[in-house]
């Protein structure tokens, strides 16, 4: 049966930028839910200091809880080989994080969408920098998982393999034991595509998922391509939903994945709009796990 973590979607500035909200507090709020581990981030402002590394650990452990899994951003489409190398030095530090941590899995990604940069050739940088990492992976047993991405919050590009056809030349161009895909089905949305014809392409790869949902606050997914770009951030008009609520076809998407054999950790980005909605997402997605994965 999967297992579920939390992801504090809703805390990012509070954790990462201004400092209003102690990863302490954090560790506490999401132990109250029925969850069984908590994504971490890398940017969290109290992760400069690697004495926090194993006390986080500690914290998250006592309260019956583990982390399974590191949610970083590195961008591997930069041209400049320099900056590449540094972001693959920065890659493997999260992947001692994570092996800190106690976790098993490390997040990787493309890069960011450089308007001067073509198909094949971020493909290639990109392929180039992760199979650099995944030896270092592999001696820490942690596993590197490529997410269908839409943009980090502090990117001024969207992510550069958004879109289906792009991923999955990525996806099959590394070929590793300890590589595999972290499945969000809301991005695919935010690509003008369709998540399940994604999962399609890709359910055999996939070892990891991130629950949410989407909607749009206003106007139109082409109304949301012109703001995407040349600002940091996700867009104004973007806004994750409770889960169960939005467009996704839960049903759908766990029938696919439990005929393939799936069984990893699925961790919820939701609770923007309070933490009582968080909950209810936990709530949504016990039962459908239940359903799907019957003990």
């Amino acid at each position: 049966m999967p297992l579920l973590a939390a992801f504090p979607k809703a805390y990012m500035k509070a954790l990462c930028k201004d400092g209003s909200m102690r990863v302490s507090e954090w560790i506490s709020m999401a132990s109250a839910l029925n969850i069984d581990g908590l994504e971490w981030y890398a940017g969290f402002i109290e992760m400069e200091d690697e004495k926090n590394w194993e006390k986080f650990r500690n914290e998250v452990e006592a309260h019956g809880k583990k982390i399974p899994m590191l949610c970083c951003s590195p961008d591997f489409t930069h041209p400049d080989k320099n900056f590449r190398e540094q972001e693959i030095r920065k890659q493997k530090r999260w992947i001692d994080m994570t092996s800190k941590l106690g976790g098993s899995y490390c997040r990787v990604l493309s890069g960011q969408r450089r308007p001067e940069l073509s198909i094949d050739e971020g493909v290639d940088l990109a392929a180039e920098c992760i199979e650099a990492c995944l030896p270092y992976a592999a001696a820490k047993n942690i596993t590197l998982i490529l997410e269908n991405h839409y943009k980090d919050d502090f990117w001024e590009y969207p992510e550069f393999a958004q879109k289906a056809g792009v991923f999955c030349k990525l996806v099959q161009k590394i070929h590793h034991p300890n590589f595999g895909v972290n499945y969000d089905p809301s991005n695919a949305y935010l690509a003008g595509e369709d998540p399940l014809d994604l999962l399609k392409m890709i359910v055999s790869r996939v070892v990891t998922m991130h629950a949410s949902d989407r909607y749009l606050l206003e106007g139109t997914i082409e109304d949301l391509r012109k703001e995407e770009t040349g600002a940091a951030g996700y867009a104004k008009r973007l806004a994750h939903g409770e889960i169960g609520k939005g467009l996704n076809d839960y049903d759908k998407i766990f029938t696919m994945l439990k005929n393939a054999g799936f069984n990893g950790w699925i961790s919820i980005e939701d609770g923007v709009d309070g933490f009582d909605q968080l909950e209810r997402s936990v709530l949504f997605l016990r039962k459908k796990i239940a359903q799907y994965w019957p003990e």
